[in-house]
């Protein structure tokens, strides 16, 4: 079971597990709005109706969790892809608290109702994998995305915390770590990102966010950002592994940067 399917990496790993050659997985793909499942079931192709089906899910609401794994026979998960999230860049006094909340519901809330629904029942079958689509930013917080960061370190601290319990019932908890991707979820993030007002901050630090930041991320997203597809490719290594790795990070360039964290406990470098 994959949650936030509508596009980006969903998307694309829920397609490259469906159209697996040898047929070892059966794919139920969610998303918050199943109107929004143009893209899927066209990517999907032939395997649409057969190693994969589409599933309303909304990690923000409960009932729309249960819902979905009540509709599974026997409410049986082998796999669960916790991917749905969405972005926030900018100064922090441009960031509504309502928005704010929003993305941790979304982000840190939506991954903890969802593991609060699969876990007894992988718990009592002592078995089951859970993979949690997190980002570099769980490791390393990146300037102007305090929000976004503090949400990616929330889903860490939790997993890490979880993984020992998990693994006494044979549950394998695994954390991917993309840095920049290029997706749907980025550009839109940027778009509005250019948009935005930001007379609620001070003029240096509007200039620094849209004439630095804004403009040397789109280099980074050109230079170091990895496709949909090579994280869903990352993200099978760790499904396939006979002994499924806690961390993964999917882009080599960024390892040094966490690295450095843990070398240096003071954070002074």
């Amino acid at each position: 079971l994959i949650t936030g399917c509508s596009s980006g990496i969903g998307l694309a790993l829920a397609v490259r597990l469906a159209q697996d050659k040898r047929r070892r997985f059966r794919v139920i793909a969610t998303m918050r709005n199943v109107g929004r499942s143009g893209a899927l079931a066209a990517a999907a192709g032939p395997a649409l109706g057969r190693t994969l089906e589409i599933k309303q899910l909304d990690v923000c609401d409960e009932a729309s969790i249960r819902a979905c794994l009540d509709s599974i026979p026997g409410r049986h998960v082998d796999i669960l892809v916790s991917n749905a999230g969405v972005g926030m860049a900018g100064p922090l006094e441009c960031q509504s608290l309502a928005a704010m909340q929003s993305l941790m519901d979304t982000n840190f809330f939506g991954l903890v109702r969802l593991v609060k629904e699969v876990l007894p029942d992988m718990k009592r079958r002592r078995g089951g994998h859970i993979v949690v689509i997190s980002s570099i930013m769980g490791l390393q917080g990146i300037v102007f995305n305090d929000i976004y960061a503090a949400s990616k370190f929330a889903v860490e601290g939790f997993c890490e915390s979880l993984v020992v319990q998990a693994l006494r019932f044979n549950v394998a908890i695994s954390l991917v770590e993309p840095g920049p991707v290029m997706t749907e979820f980025e550009t839109k993030l940027y778009e509005e990102a250019e948009r935005a007002d930001y007379s609620r901050t001070d003029p240096e630090t509007a200039e620094i966010f849209t004439n630095l930041y804004l403009r040397n991320s789109k280099d980074v997203f050109a230079s170091l950002g990895q496709t949909p597809e090579d994280i869903a490719e990352h993200t099978l290594r760790v499904i396939e592994a006979a002994r499924p790795p806690f961390r993964h990070q999917t882009n080599a360039a960024y390892t040094p940067m966490a690295a450095l964290k843990h070398a240096d406990p003071s954070g002074a470098l």
